[in-house]
C-alpha cells in the first residue's frame, strides 16, 4: 500500500499560517457585537413571552390567542435561536474540520510545550531538504557541519517531515551534544527529562548519603526516603564488598572435544597463570586478572575471564585484555577458531544462574536492625508480620515462580533509578538487581534483622553516561564523582555499597507497607494524578 506522508509544516509556512489566523480573527470581531445582540434578543424575548403567558393562566386566556407583539416576540424567539445553534454547532464543527491532524492533537495534549519550534536558517533549511532527499546521510551531519546542537536540530526537523509526526515535547536546546559525540548516542534528535529525586539521609558505614534517584514511578522514592528514615534513627546500616571484579567470557571451538579440553587444562594449570595475566593486563593500567573459568560444550570451550577494573564499570577494559590472551593463545593453539568475544557465560544485561552464583562486577551484602518501635511507629507493623511476608513472598513466593535471583520484593526499582541519575548502563539492571532479602526476629524477637545479598552489582564512576554534566552531578551529590587517585576503584566501590543499602531502604518500606494493607492506599495517594484533565486541555 502507497502510504502518503504529510509534510509538517516549515517554519517559514507557520509563520505566514499564524499571520493568516491573525488577519481572520481581526475579520471576525464584529461577529462579537453579532453574538451579543442575539443573546440578548433571545433571553429578551423568552422573558417576555414567560411573563405573557403566566399572566394568560392567572386571567384564565386561551395561550392559542396571541397579539401581534407575542406573534413578533415567537419569531424572534426562533430566529435567535436557530443563530445560535448554528453558530456553536455548525461553525465549531467547521473550525475544528480546518485544523491538521497534528493541531487537534497539540490542543488536546495536556503536556506543556517544550522549545518549539525550532528556527532554522536559510542555510539549516537546505541541510533538511538534502537529508530528506538522501543526499546528505543523517549521521553525517555532525560531521560536516562541525556543530552537534545543529545537527541534533536538522535531524529533529528531518524526523518530523519524514513521519508526518510531531516532536513537540521532545526538547532540543538546553543539552551538550558534543559531550556524548562517538560515546554515548548515535544521531541524536533531543533528549528526555526524566525528574529526579532525592531519598535520605541514608546511614551506611557511620556516613550519611543523600541518594538521588531518576524515576517516573510515584511513591518510589517517598517509600525509600521513609526506609531511610527508619534506618538511621535505628543506628545505621552496615555494608561488606565480597567481591569486585568484571567478567568476559569468549567461546572459541576446536576440530575436537579433546582439543578444546587440553586448553581447558592449560588455562586452569596455576603454573600457567602468571602468564596469561601478564598478557592480560597490558591492555590497562588498572585491569588485573583475577581468575578464568572454563566450561565446555561437545568442541567449544567457554572462558570467563574476570578482573578488576579499578573505577570503571570496565566492560570495554576487560574485553581488550581478553583479545590479547586469544591472540597469545594462537600461538599454542593454531587450530582454535575464535567464534565471539562474548560467548553469553558472562553473562551481560541477561538473568543468568553464573551472575547469581560467581556474582559479576561488585557482590555486596547490607544489613541493619531495625528497632521494635521504630517498626510499629515509622513503618506502621509489625516485626512478626514482616518475618512472615517476608518468607512467604520474597522466598517462598520467588521459589514457586522460578525466580532467579529475584527473592527480593523491588530491588531493581532502586538499581534502576539510582542508575539512570548516575549514568550507569540501565539494560545492565537486569543481573544487578539480583538480589535476596532476609528477615529474622533478633534480641528476643523484639528488633528486626534485614539484609540484602547482591551478587552482581555493576557499576562505574568513569566513562560512559558517568562523564554527562547531570548524571555526573549526581555522582557529585553520593562523593564518588570521577576516579579515586588515592585508591583506584574505591568510588565504584563505594557505589555499589551506596546501591545496596538503598536497596535495603527500598525493601524495609515496600515490604512494612504490604504487611500494614497500606500499598494500595499509597499509591492511589502518589502515583495517580490529580489534575482534571478535561480543564488542562480546555
Amino acid at each position: 500500500m502507497d502510504v502518503r506522508r504529510r509534510p509538517l509544516p516549515s517554519s517559514g509556512d507557520r509563520l505566514k499560517t499564524q499571520k493568516l489566523k491573525n488577519t481572520e480573527s481581526q475579520s471576525l470581531f464584529p461577529l462579537y457585537l453579532t453574538n451579543a445582540l442575539f443573546f440578548t434578543l433571545f433571553f429578551s424575548v423568552a422573558y417576555f413571552l414567560l411573563h405573557r403567558w403566566r399572566d394568560k393562566i392567572r386571567t384564565s386566556i386561551p395561550l392559542h390567542v396571541v397579539t401581534p407583539a407575542e406573534i413578533a416576540a415567537i419569531v424572534s424567539l426562533i430566529a435567535s435561536a436557530v443563530y445560535l445553534l448554528g453558530f456553536f454547532g455548525v461553525a465549531s464543527r467547521a473550525s475544528l474540520d480546518e485544523l491538521s491532524d497534528d493541531e487537534i492533537i497539540l490542543k488536546e495534549d495536556s503536556r506543556a510545550p517544550g522549545p518549539w519550534p525550532i528556527s532554522l536558517s536559510h542555510e539549516d533549511e537546505e541541510t533538511v531538504q538534502a537529508v530528506l532527499s538522501g543526499s546528505v546521510p543523517s549521521y553525517s551531519l555532525e560531521s560536516r557541519l562541525g556543530d552537534c546542537r545543529r545537527a541534533a536540530a536538522i535531524r529533529h526537523e528531518a524526523v518530523q517531515r519524514l513521519t508526518g509526526r510531531s516532536l513537540e515535547g521532545l526538547p532540543v536546546a538546553g543539552f551538550d551534544y558534543e559531550s556524548i559525540l562517538g560515546q554515548c548516542c548515535e544521531m541524536p534528535i533531543g533528549f528526555v527529562q526524566i525528574p529526579v529525586g532525592v531519598a535520605g539521609p541514608l546511614l551506611l558505614d557511620g556516613e550519611e548519603y543523600t541518594v538521588p534517584m531518576a524515576t517516573t514511578e510515584g511513591c518510589l522514592v517517598a517509600s525509600t526516603n521513609r526506609g531511610c528514615k527508619a534506618i538511621h534513627v535505628s543506628g545505621g546500616a552496615s555494608s561488606a564488598l565480597l567481591r569486585d571484579g568484571m567478567t568476559r567470557a569468549p567461546v572459541v571451538r576446536f576440530p575436537s572435544a579433546q582439543r578444546a579440553a587440553q586448553l581447558k587444562f592449560f588455562l586452569e594449570d596455576p603454573l600457567n597463570f602468571d602468564s596469561l595475566a601478564v598478557v592480560f593486563n597490558k591492555s590497562s593500567r588498572f585491569a588485573r586478572l583475577q581468575s578464568i573459568q572454563c566450561a565446555i560444550a561437545g568442541k567449544n570451550l567457554y572462558m570467563r575471564f574476570r578482573c578488576s577494573t579499578g573505577d570503571a564499570m570496565g566492560m570495554n577494559m576487560v574485553s581488550k585484555g581478553v583479545q590479547n590472551v586469544l591472540d597469545f593463545l594462537q600461538s599454542d593453539f593454531p587450530d582454535m577458531d575464535v567464534i565471539g568475544i562474548s560467548g553469553n557465560f558472562c553473562s551481560d544485561k541477561k538473568a543468568a544462574a553464573v551472575n547469581w552464583i560467581e556474582g559479576r562486577g561488585k557482590s555486596v551484602v547490607c544489613e541493619a536492625v531495625i528497632k521494635e518501635d521504630v517498626v510499629k511507629k515509622v513503618l506502621k507493623t509489625s516485626v512478626e508480620a514482616l518475618v512472615e511476608l517476608n518468607m512467604l513472598k520474597n522466598l517462598t513466593g520467588s521459589a514457586i515462580a522460578g525466580a532467579l535471583g529475584g527473592f527480593n520484593a523491588h530491588a531493581s526499582n532502586i538499581v534502576s533509578a539510582i542508575y539512570i541519575a548516575t549514568g550507569q548502563d540501565p539494560a545492565q539492571n537486569v543481573e544487578s538487581s539480583h538480589c535476596i532479602t532476609m528477615m529474622e526476629a533478633v534480641n528476643d524477637g523484639k528488633d528486626l534483622h534485614i539484609s540484602v545479598t547482591m551478587p552482581s552489582v555493576e557499576v562505574g564512576t568513569v566513562g560512559g553516561g558517568t562523564q554527562l554534566a547531570s548524571q555526573s552531578a549526581c555522582l557529585n551529590l553520593l562523593g564518588v564523582k570521577g576516579a579515586n587517585k588515592e585508591s583506584p576503584g574505591a568510588n565504584s566501590r563505594l557505589l555499589a555499597t551506596i546501591i545496596a543499602g538503598s536497596v535495603l531502604a527500598g525493601e524495609l518500606s515496600l515490604m512494612s507497607a504490604i504487611a500494614a494493607g497500606q500499598l494500595v492506599k499509597s499509591h492511589m495517594k502518589y502515583n495517580r494524578s490529580s489534575r482534571d484533565i478535561s480543564k488542562v486541555a480546555s
